[in-house]
């Protein structure tokens, strides 16, 4: 990998597209856990991957590619994130429907979804340190790094964000409940 990054960054447009192909998988992946939308998460990758092109005579260490591309493109989420928020775009969830008592795997699906239905409710970037965290299962301080923040401040992000979630998730499962006690 390390020839790789040398190669591009000596301007080999082909051993950066082989190291983003190599990438983009995990990029996407992040990047729509942090901003909750299939497209705006696959532009940002695609604006992550312009600056990384552009920035990448500066890197100093080939060796922390992965890591310079991840921090990229959590920035490249958080600008996303506040232009989102500015632009008024809201996310609208079309099925409230009652969640029905299962086991096995679609126990595992109601969880997941869960979890998902959860993290949209919290702000991008308790979500960004819960994916790098997680989901990505960084050691607190790369991710602290990855966010552009120091650990202390990462600590507590975090902290707020397991709240937060846990918070989201109660809300989540009693708000049928409401809709239910309205209706009756």
């Amino acid at each position: 990998m390390r020839d790789l990054v040398v190669r591009a960054r000596g301007g080999d447009r082909d051993a950066f597209s082989e190291l983003v192909s190599r990438s983009i998988g995990r990029l996407t992946a992040v990047a729509r856990m942090i901003l909750r939308d299939e497209y705006a998460a696959q532009d940002t990758v695609q604006d992550a991957c312009i600056e990384a092109w552009r920035s990448l005579p500066g890197l100093r260490d080939p060796d922390r590619f992965e890591a310079w591309l991840r921090r990229l493109l959590v920035r490249a989420c958080f600008r996303t994130a506040r232009h989102r928020k500015r632009s008024g775009t809201i996310e609208v969830r079309l099925t409230p429907g009652d969640e029905p008592a299962v086991a096995g795997v679609e126990r595992h699906l109601v969880v997941h979804d869960q979890l998902e239905r959860g993290l949209a409710r919290i702000p991008a970037d308790q979500r960004a340190v819960i994916v790098l965290v997680y989901y990505l299962d960084l050691p607190l301080a790369d991710a602290a790094q990855a966010m552009d923040i120091p650990l202390g401040t990462a600590k507590s992000r975090l902290n707020r964000a397991t709240h937060a979630l846990r918070a989201a998730i109660e809300a989540d499962d009693r708000e049928p409940m409401r809709v239910r006690e309205r209706i009756a």
